[in-house]
């Protein structure tokens, strides 16, 4: 562990994921932006002008850098098991975007390598983190509301209609909605359930040949303490669900509802040969990299109602509603000071030996486990047995 003092950190990999994490890494007191990779000349340019930092085209350079405590791996999925791998051997922490990797032999080797090299790695940030959420889950955990009995979660957005690589629609590497945003909603119904998955049940959609991909899905998660989570999420949507969520959007920030349909326009007047630029742009250093306005409320992933043996919760952007036999009650929670700091803010306390978040190591196989198992029972239209780590997969 590293203890006491700053955090210097090494980002690997400049795109849309570090723009997104870029507000929360930089307000956090103990960490230091110090190095950064990624094969782009003017956005190691930019990384090295706004914090005095040192860049790398190449991520091993990067990992060979002693004075880096730990890296923040928002490379795309199919290279997160090798940097996590080699950031481990190098004594590095990580935190890597979310999927943990796109495979569960990826995913084992990344922990196994931090387990040996007595690293930290966690997954994230996903919505898990959310302060809301992870409140509703205290409330649960202390039992005086009983045990949770179903978990509702449901989500509409243009996810399908935002500009993609090839790969991003590729679901063979990780591409479509199932590693990528699936990981969400089950990461925060396993975080409320509290208790292993046994099974999964789904029907999927791939509804757009001009888009291949698996972009929507309906499930139903069985726990093991007989929890039952039904989530549904659509990366087509012509509704948005964040007008259920007061027009706050994802990260806390204020939407506009007259945006209505903006994405699926601006990519029906694009080339097909120009939407990985467009995608660039949005990287970071790229035309179109601004990061969303500072958050009025907390995250949020669309709707998420949980019903306890004695009392209902609703979890939405500014706190949680809690409805019993006699009343309605709120809890008003404040937002942290940028979208991402409670996940930012984990990995440093437990970089600091200031203990480990739920999303540590094996969080994230289980995670993956229970995304492909979601794309597996689609396929199969059956349902899958999620068996214990350490049984067959």
């Amino acid at each position: 562990m590293t203890v006491g003092g700053n955090i210097n950190l090494g980002v690997i990999g400049l795109g849309r994921g570090l723009v997104l994490a870029l507000p929360a890494l930089a307000a956090h007191p103990e960490i230091r932006l110090v190095a950064a990779a990624d094969p782009r000349d003017p956005a190691r340019a930019r990384f090295a002008a706004e914090f005095g930092a040192r860049t790398y085209a190449d991520w091993q350079d990067l990992l060979a850098d002693p004075a880096i405590d730990a890296v923040y791996i928002a490379a795309p999925h199919q290279f997160h098991a090798a940097q996590a791998i080699a950031a481990a051997q190098a004594g590095k922490h990580v935190l890597v975007e979310k999927p943990m990797a796109i495979s569960l032999d990826d995913c084992r080797a990344m922990a196994r390598a931090a387990a040996l090299a007595g690293t930290v790695l966690i997954t994230g940030p996903s919505h898990s983190f959310d302060t809301p959420v992870r409140h509703a889950a205290a409330r649960i955990a202390e039992g005086a509301l009983g045990a949770p009995r179903l978990i509702t979660a449901l989500n509409y957005t243009d996810f399908l209609y935002r500009p993609r690589r090839p790969e991003e629609l590729d679901p063979a590497q990780g591409g479509g909605v199932m590693l990528s945003q699936a990981a969400h909603q089950i990461d925060v119904v396993r975080l409320l359930a509290g208790s292993a998955l046994r099974s999964v049940r789904a029907v999927t959609g791939d509804w757009d040949a001009a888009r291949p991909s698996e972009g929507a899905y309906a499930a139903l998660l069985d726990f093991a303490n007989g929890c039952a989570a039904t989530l549904t999420y659509s990366g087509y949507a012509r509704f948005d669900s964040d007008e259920l969520q007061g027009w706050t959007g994802e990260f806390g920030q204020p939407k506009d509802a007259a945006a209505h349909g903006n994405a699926r326009r601006r990519i029906a007047a694009l080339a097909p040969a120009d939407e990985a630029a467009a995608k660039l742009s949005r990287a970071y250093g790229g035309a179109d990299s601004s990061t969303p306005p500072p958050p009025i409320a907390n995250e949020q992933f669309g709707l998420v109602l949980v019903s306890c043996e004695r009392a209902d919760l609703r979890i939405v952007p500014d706190g949680v509603w809690t409805y019993s036999d006699s009343a309605r009650s709120f809890t008003a929670l404040p937002p942290p000071p940028a979208a991402q700091y409670n996940a930012v803010a984990a990995f440093a306390d437990a970089c600091l030996g200031r203990g480990l978040p739920p999303q540590a190591g094996a969080w994230g196989i289980d995670t993956v486990k229970a995304c492909l198992a979601l794309a597996r029972s689609g396929r199969e239209r059956r349902e899958i047995t999620i068996e214990p780590e350490g049984q067959a997969a």
